[in-house]
């Protein structure tokens, strides 16, 4: 069978499968002693719209990276798997629903903010710590706040996270976020009334699934804003680094973990009073 076959992207049918068969089009050698395979269908989501690629297995080779290349998604393994055989995937799911969760938490506080203050998400970065987005207009610690409780207040509803593709006429009637102009079909992601957004990524079917979004940082870049936020499974993690940091705090000052700043303060004090008497 020839690599030219049109490729079934099962990530769009169902974000949720974690397994499929395929047959292998096409294995050729890449760098770095990779391998390069083409399917006739994959449920691997290439790199693409700030969300990173999926890894997993493949016909039990290891899948390193993934990335959509002339129409086709291209699987880079560690060993050569053979074309025309039937293989067997695998994707790594606890890293796909990662990133299902903080894509999903990025478009929910993106569309917010967008219907508020009118201005537009400019960059979209998701790191394996946490997502980094860029909008060109100032906000104030307040209105970043009251961002963030309503958001996490459309994640509470457990509202629906629809895709749909519209025609060409209902998308010229259609208001929706896109970072640039858009022609043939159009994928549109719609978070429960809080955002419609043009988007190629993978996405959680509910609101309830993203978990909570926690805004880590805000400052200001260039004419507007950039900020730091993580969303489902990533804000325990962080909650617990947060709670292990202060309670070492606390051991080592003989303080309440709810008073380390207050048993801080005091060491200051003290230090300052010590330099003054040298």
């Amino acid at each position: 069978m020839e690599k030219t076959a049109i490729m079934e992207k099962l990530y769009y049918e169902d974000p949720y499968q974690k397994t499929f068969t395929a047959q292998v089009l096409s294995c050729e050698p890449g760098k770095k002693g990779r391998y390069q395979v083409i399917l006739d269908q994959t449920a691997f989501y290439p790199e693409g719209g700030g969300q990173p690629y999926d890894i997993g297995m493949l016909g039990g080779v290891k899948v390193l990276e993934v990335h959509e290349k002339d129409g086709h998604v291209v699987h880079e393994t560690e060993a050569p798997l053979t074309v025309g055989g039937t293989v067997t995937g695998e994707i790594d799911w606890q890293r796909r629903y990662d990133h299902m969760q903080n894509h999903s938490g990025e478009h929910l506080f993106s569309g917010l903010l967008h219907r508020h203050y009118g201005y537009d998400n400019v960059g979209f970065h998701m790191g394996e710590d946490e997502i980094t987005v860029d909008f060109n207009g100032p906000l104030t610690m307040e209105q970043v706040e009251a961002l963030e409780r309503e958001a996490n207040e459309v994640v509470y509803a457990n509202g629906p996270i629809r895709i749909t593709y519209p025609t060409s006429e209902e998308l010229e009637k259609l208001e929706y976020r896109s970072k640039k102009e858009l022609t043939g079909q159009v994928r549109i992601v719609e978070v429960c009334g809080a955002d419609v957004c043009a988007c190629c990524g993978t996405h959680v079917t509910h609101t309830g699934e993203i978990g909570m979004v926690k805004l880590l940082s805000v400052v200001k870049f260039h004419d507007g804003i950039r900020m730091e936020m993580i969303c489902g499974k990533r804000v325990l993690n962080y909650l617990n680094m947060v709670n292990e940091q202060n309670h070492q705090i606390s051991m080592k000052l003989s303080a309440k973990m709810d008073r380390t700043a207050d048993a801080v303060q005091r060491l200051q004090d003290e230090n300052f009073r010590m330099k003054g008497q040298v």
